[in-house]
């Protein structure tokens, strides 16, 4: 569990009342509703290489959705630049907000502790619902936010999972043991969604199955996150020193409402890569076509969720967890209290999904999802193919707290809760303490005219009207990042920083 990891959530945004819709539009003014009348472009896209491919070769050009053409060619009508559609916000708690592909995004600050990183992942919706608010009033109608990962029209936005691990795994062996973890790990992770979609559109409506994104990937490994998704996905971006780290860009998960979900998702996922920077996760893991088993454990309406590995066995999900799980427990238990929490927690989970998935209706997404639609349907006399339930399934992800129906539950105390709304208060306002992130967010609180640019893991300050960059690549290591901003708390002003951090450049 010592390791900076993050959350990239895109949202889906709509107007209430309105059929046609600019997405791009509405999520640029949404984004610069966080501060009005102050946005300023600061974000250095230099330090950004989506092409860069883990495997050891840089792509020739990324894949789209052939809408995204569409939204280009309305970009170049829009006589805006770049930075501007983008509308990169860079904030005090050393998050990113920006508009990606038609959708607000917001990027959490790097994490070390697990319990923190959720609570930054709920500030991300405390924001931009705040955004929303504000927007709203202006247009008198009102911004709806999602935070799912289909439109119930062949779109699928991500959530991606960021984790820096070492860079000696060579990439093959990642690939091969983090594959059949990421195929099983819907179980307890999936966001749940009503019909069986494609990039054409809903194919079969009176449908349950437990993930909103197992429809949408196509192929095992590539570096395309928007086209041909891939179950792992090769970017090499680590933000990082490359010599020491990659980062694992995780795209096959959906966006959870459940605080304990996403713990869950994140702890176990943190957990298997410790594993296989052991090199412990043994090749008998291997599944038979990762493509069509993704699909069929989250559509499986038995729960049983049998799979066939690469041997010729035949295993359920559960049990193929629970070997990670064995192996988790044998070489981490003990290790800190977050690694016990995800270790007890991931075993009664599998225990409950095993004898009984509809106990966890307080725990886990897609089984509080199921109940709510299921007893809709009692009620109302309808059934699985009834459009109703594609509505009630995307209100489940309405981030306004009064209307939301996972905020409904929530409220009624039906929703089991790992952080409290004062971590979360706190966490809108204030970085990580412990991660470079820090860094970033205070420089922008605390010298924010002198910041000229920002990246990941850069920093750009006017210095007596000429660039100073601040490298923070090492700050991976924590007891760099701490110096770092005990250096940053005790300056008072951006001269004094850069002196005091001995940089000359």
């Amino acid at each position: 569990m010592q390791r900076l990891f993050g959350i990239e959530t895109e949202y889906g945004i709509t107007l209430e009342g309105k059929k046609n819709v600019d997405p791009v539009q509405l999520s640029i003014e949404l984004i610069k509703s966080y501060r009005p009348g102050d946005f300023r472009p600061m974000w250095d896209y230099n330090g950004e290489d989506p092409f860069r491919d883990d495997r050891g070769f840089r792509a020739n050009e990324l894949q789209e959705h052939p809408d995204e053409r569409q939204y280009q060619e309305q970009d170049s009508q829009r006589n805006l630049p770049f930075n501007e559609i983008k509308s990169d916000m860079i904030l005090a708690n050393g998050a990113r907000l920006y508009n990606d592909h038609a959708h607000p995004e917001y990027s959490t600050p790097e994490c070390q502790s697990l319990f923190e990183l959720i609570a930054h992942d709920k500030a991300g919706e405390r924001i931009l619902y705040q955004c929303a608010a504000r927007r709203s009033e202006t247009l008198k109608r009102e911004v709806l936010l999602y935070k799912n990962n289909t439109d119930f029209h062949g779109h699928s936005y991500g959530c991606h999972d960021n984790y820096l691990m070492k860079r000696e795994i060579e990439f093959n062996y990642l690939k091969e043991s983090i594959m059949p973890f990421f195929v099983t790990r819907q179980i307890f992770a999936g966001a749940g969604k009503v019909g069986i979609e494609t990039e054409s559109g809903i194919s079969s409506a009176g449908f349950f199955q437990l993930a909103q994104r197992s429809d949408f990937f196509h192929v095992e490994i590539s570096v395309d996150t928007m086209h041909n998704r891939p179950i792992v996905n090769t970017r090499d971006e680590p933000h990082a020193d490359a010599a020491k780290y990659r980062r694992l860009h995780g795209i096959v998960g959906d966006a959870n409402m459940s605080e304990y979900s996403t713990a869950l998702k994140l702890g176990t996922t943190a957990l298997v890569i410790g594993l296989i920077e052991q090199r412990r996760i043994p090749d008998s893991f291997s599944i038979d076509d990762p493509i069509q088993t993704i699909k069929d454990v989250s559509r499986d309406q038995t729960f049983e969720w049998k799979l066939r590995l690469s041997n010729g066995d035949t295993i359920s999900a559960v049990d193929l967890q629970r070997k990670y799980l064995d192996l988790a427990r044998r070489h981490f238990a003990g290790h800190d209290s977050d690694t016990d929490w995800v270790l007890a927690e991931w075993e009664w989970v599998l225990n409950r999904l095993e004898r009984d998935p509809m106990s966890l209706t307080d725990s886990l997404d897609w089984v509080a999802k199921k109940w709510l639609l299921e007893t809709f349907i009692d009620e109302e006399g309808i059934s699985w193919d009834d459009p109703w339930l594609q509505s009630l399934d995307l209100e489940y992800h309405n981030i306004d707290e009064d209307k939301g129906l996972y905020y409904g539950l929530q409220a009624q105390g039906l929703m089991r809760r790992v952080v409290t709304d004062r971590q979360i208060e706190h966490a809108i306002h204030h970085p990580p303490s412990d991660t470079r992130a820090y860094f970033r967010g205070k420089s922008i609180n605390k010298f924010s005219a002198d910041v000229r640019s920002v990246q990941w893991d850069n920093i750009t300050f006017n210095v007596k009207g000429r660039p100073v960059s601040v490298c923070m690549k090492k700050l991976a290591d924590p007891t760099l990042a701490a110096e770092y901003n005990r250096v940053l708390n005790n300056s008072s002003t951006v001269e004094s920083l850069v002196d005091n951090l001995g940089i000359r450049n």
